[in-house]
């Protein structure tokens, strides 16, 4: 039996940076978020509005120490013992390996990733290292899901160097959160999940252990919200430029109240080390998972069995909206609640029970905050006609590995302006017997801005049905005669089902 102890590569690599997920190998750490400038600078204000302002920085602290001493001893190193995978085990992880069309094959496509460095053969024992923070006084702890998904054991270490062993109560990869319990105390200092909203330039505060350099506290600013990088399907992190490092995931970030608003889960990097963007899931998230976690061990989801895709400009243009909002369905799964509840690809659903929908992803997290066996009243926009729609929510079920279909170089009528060459479906082994399938793509050509690729199936045209290329080309005149500078396609790319406007030029 082998241990290593050496820290690994980072997990998501792009062309100049990185996306890092935080955890590291064999160094304990434990980071936090906070962020604040030790010295206030002050500018002449003239308007009664600005010297408002300038009252209202000078009511805040010109540093954040004793901030810092309430907060700090909250917070913990998690060092956990995994067994390492063998190298028969490894995976490479290559977009050419994945289901096209797939969230990892388009993340992977967006970011890329390396593959895993060799290891010794041989049963392998690793000790990984993250971050975490008491959340109440009998030791529930809250860390990251990949800092702990692999562990044989866990332990962590508080503030004042005493170690604890821990267990794991529930984990959400679809959230990347884990609450742990350590046992036999009562009286663990712990810190407050905020319950307000952090707005953008506010400060933040960073404490804890990158690189394993215990207590460390770093400082600065809430640099946007809602962003979207591509981890999940509920992804909606708070970008901070307050340095965080390798062992800062599960960190938690603090407001200067010293009121957790984050978890910090990752980074862009060019080289592993902090640029000042790091990522971390909002408390309100973090609220909702926790208490799911401590009383069941698992998270449930509302689930309305829909494929989704964002309203774009192009495609509000097409449907005929004045605006691009609200989630377009580009397919409802067969018997599933959206199914039963009579919606339909191309339908958009704008609110939810009277909150209105932002865009798809707005629309899988308010769905996913409900439980399941809830009804939902959706508004949806169908055919150009506004309907309320209720739906009973069923369980969000497991991921299910997607086939990947085959590429074919069967030639076929051409659609030049679109950069298309088009054959029927049923004349290619593979395509199934519906619609029109993609032969080849002009690269330089409208179709390849918007994503088509060799092998996609085109299921209809401004809403008709087709089944050979004459049709597809009658439906783009018909498009094109009432007026139409887009036209909105119905595309199923692998196992995946989606619209795609695309602009219809000249015949």
């Amino acid at each position: 039996m082998q241990t290593t102890s050496s820290t690994p590569q980072p997990r998501i690599v792009l062309p100049a940076r990185r996306l890092v997920l935080l955890a590291s190998v064999a160094s304990l750490g434990a980071a936090v978020l906070f962020g604040g400038p030790g010295v206030e600078t002050y500018f002449p204000f003239t308007s009664s509005a600005s010297a408002q302002v300038s009252a209202e920085h000078a009511a805040r602290p010109t540093g954040f120490a004793d901030i810092v001493e309430r907060v700090k001893p909250a917070v913990i190193g998690v060092r956990v013992k995994s067994e390492a995978v063998s190298q028969r085990e490894q995976m490479q992880f290559n977009s050419e390996d994945l289901p096209p069309g797939s969230s990892l094959e388009q993340f992977l496509r967006r970011f890329g990733m390396p593959g895993m460095p060799n290891m010794p053969r041989g049963r392998q024992f690793s000790m990984a290292q993250g971050s975490g923070f008491f959340i109440s006084a009998d030791g529930y702890a809250v860390t990251n899901n990949h800092v702990v998904e692999r562990g044989k054991s866990i332990e962590i270490q508080a503030d004042d160097g005493k170690t604890y062993s821990a267990k794991v109560v529930g984990t959400d990869p679809k959230t990347d959160l884990a609450l742990l319990k350590v046992d036999g105390r009562n009286d663990f200092p712990f810190v407050k999940l905020g319950d307000k909203q952090p707005r953008i330039g506010d400060w933040v505060i960073a404490v804890g252990n990158p690189f394993g350099l215990g207590g460390t506290v770093t400082a600065g600013i809430v640099s946007a919200r809602g962003r979207d990088i591509g981890a999940g399907p509920y992804d909606d992190f708070i970008q901070i430029d307050a340095p965080v490092n390798r062992g800062n995931s599960g960190g938690p970030t603090f407001d200067v109240d010293g009121n957790v608003i984050g978890v910090n889960t990752a980074i862009f990097s060019p080289n592993g080390g902090s640029i000042g963007i790091g990522f971390a899931i909002p408390s309100e998230t973090v609220k909702t998972v926790v208490a799911q976690l401590k009383d069941h061990g698992a998270v449930t989801r509302g689930w309305i069995g829909v494929q989704i895709q964002p309203v774009t400009a192009d495609v509000a243009d097409s449907l005929g909206l004045k605006n691009a909002q609200g989630a377009l369905v580009a397919e409802a799964q067969s018997d599933s609640p959206a199914a039963k509840a009579g919606i339909v690809s191309g339908d958009v659903i704008t609110s939810v029970n009277g909150e209105a929908v932002k865009d798809a992803r707005d629309l899988a997290k308010k769905i996913g905050a409900l439980a399941p066996g809830a009804t939902a009243n959706l508004a949806v926009l169908h055919q150009g006609s506004e309907k309320t729609v209720s739906v009973t929510l069923g369980d969000y079920p497991r991921d299910q590995q997607a086939r990947r279909g085959g590429d074919s170089d069967t030639s076929g009528r051409s659609e030049s302006h679109l950069g298309l060459t088009l054959a029927p479906a049923g004349s290619v082994a593979g395509s199934g017997g519906k619609g029109v399938v993609v032969t080849a793509v002009d690269p330089d050509g409208p179709a390849a801005e918007r994503g088509f690729k060799t092998g996609d199936v085109i299921l209809e045209v401004a809403g008709k049905a087709v089944s050979s290329p004459a049709e597809v080309r009658t439906a783009l005149n018909d498009a094109r005669s009432g007026g139409k500078r887009t036209v909105l396609m119905r595309v199923k790319s692998g196992e995946a089902t989606k619209f795609v406007a695309l602009p219809l030029g000249r015949a």
